[in-house]
Parts: structure tokens; C-alpha cells; sequence
């Protein structure tokens, strides 16, 4: 958790997904689990904006949006130091595995069980689910 967050507020973490159904589906699964969503977000523009604005725990990012990679806003949070699972069903591909050595992945279909004990790995922090 970041020393500037509060330790009462809940932990804050960047959804960037492009399909509309998953996206809900895994915010209302983040919000039940007690964290606070920014996003989601189906452009990398607008989670590119949302970055630098907001005080991240971590972030879940879709690799593939409508064939736009989204390496700009992985690097960005890199950069920053925010931790970052990447939910992809490209992620095992040659050419995209090797720009994604060591990242946290998550397979789609995303499997809550899965994401959970990703979010407690990589971010440091546990569900309230």
C-alpha cells in the first residue's frame, strides 16, 4: 500500500479492459472484495489520463484492446512504481511473452480464485471477499 494512502481507505486499483461484460463483471467482483475501481477503462488514452491523477495500489490491464497493445499504460505504471497484472488470453504468444517476462498474468477467462491470490501476491494486499 502506498505511504500516501490512508490506512482506512480502501485500496485503489486501475482496471483497463475493452470488453464492456468482463469489465463489469470483474469490478463487481474488485468492489465486493473491498477495493475502490478506477475505470474501468476500454481506451488506453483514458487510463493514460487516469495514471497520474490518482493514487494506485495497483492496476489490471487487458493486453488487447481492439487490437491497440497497451505497453504505453504498463510502462506508465512502471514508471510510478504501481504494481500490474496483465489479464490477457494473447499474453502466451512468442512475441508478446518475452516483452511480458515476469509480469503476473492472468488468463482469460479470468477465474476470481486466480485474480485474488494475484492481487494479494503481486499488490501486497488481501480481499475482504
Amino acid at each position: 500500500m502506498s505511504e500516501s494512502q490512508p490506512v482506512n481507505d480502501p485500496p485503489t486499483i486501475l482496471l483497463l479492459e475493452d470488453d464492456l461484460l468482463l469489465a463489469m463483471d470483474m469490478e463487481d467482483h474488485l468492489i465486493h472484495a473491498g477495493f475502490e475501481i478506477i475505470g474501468p477503462f476500454g481506451r488506453i488514452v483514458d487510463a493514460l489520463d487516469a495514471i497520474p491523477r490518482n493514487v494506485l495500489s495497483g492496476a489490471i490491464v487487458d493486453l488487447n484492446l481492439h487490437g491497440e497493445l497497451s505497453f504505453p499504460v504498463i510502462e506508465a505504471l512502471q514508471q510510478r512504481s504501481i504494481p500490474v497484472i496483465v489479464c490477457s488470453g494473447y499474453a502466451e504468444l512468442p512475441e508478446l511473452k518475452s516483452r511480458l517476462d515476469g509480469m503476473p498474468l492472468l488468463p482469460k477467462p479470468w477465474n476470481a480464485q486466480r485474480l485474488d491470490r494475484l492481487i494479494e501476491e503481486t499488490f501486497g494486499i488481501t480481499s475482504n471477499a
